[in-house]
């Protein structure tokens, strides 16, 4: 397999399970999100997937983030090309290996999970049927040219943000919906009074969430 992860099998087995792929966040790991499988839904392959970069420590990256002399963040939009392109190759050996529904397809991701859920999900739709993308935002020179002519008509986004984020401001989350409403994708947008992390609250609407949009 192209990249190292965590599953937890379903516990209703069918002939085919819908499938949540976890993507951590930057200098995270596969455990971390890896550490609430337990608390979703039983019909589902969780999967959490360990980003290709290390870091130090256990702690890996999907795309490096530069700082200029100004403490500008950059993220390398190239590197982060090649791990959107992965996490399909990576889908697609998943779906050899173990009994996928590859219409029921959801990218979970924080953070720069979130970030390259996006970009996945507007260079694929047709792979994805579901993104729940917590404390991230939309950055388009990451999905493939010539994104917005896709069919988005199958895609469902749940996204959330902390109003006192310190790592992502949420201004740059509030300006992800306007861009989906505009490619006609079905988006809700929640926020919560909490940092960079994932509030309980915020973690029972997802899960509901993925409960009514089945």
């Amino acid at each position: 397999m192209s990249l190292h992860y965590l599953i937890r099998e379903p516990k209703i087995k069918l002939d085919k399970n819908p499938l949540l792929l976890l993507l951590h966040g930057y200098g995270s790991n596969e455990e971390d999100l890896f550490s609430f499988a337990s608390e979703l839904p039983e019909e589902y392959f969780v999967i959490s997937a360990q980003a290709p970069y290390p870091l130090m420590y256990g702690s890996y990256a999907w795309y490096a983030i530069n700082f200029d002399a100004d403490e500008n963040k950059f993220s390398d939009i190239n590197q982060a090309k090649q791990s959107r392109d992965l996490l399909v190759d990576f889908i697609d050996e998943l779906i050899v290996k173990y009994t996928i529904d590859i219409e029921k397809i959801t990218l979970i991701g924080f953070s720069q999970g979130a970030i390259l859920s996006y970009a996945i999900g507007l260079s694929y739709p047709e792979k994805i049927s579901k993104i729940v993308a917590m404390s991230g935002y939309l950055n388009t020179e990451m999905a493939k040219e010539n994104f917005e002519q896709n069919d988005f008509s199958n895609l469902k986004i749940f996204a959330s943000h902390g109003t006192v984020d310190q790592v992502i401001p949420v201004e740059w989350a509030r300006k992800t919906g306007p861009i989906l409403e505009k490619l006609g994708i079905k988006f809700e947008y929640k926020e919560y009074p909490v940092g960079h992390g994932v509030a309980p609250q915020n973690f029972y609407d997802f899960r509901n969430w993925l409960e009514e949009n089945k």
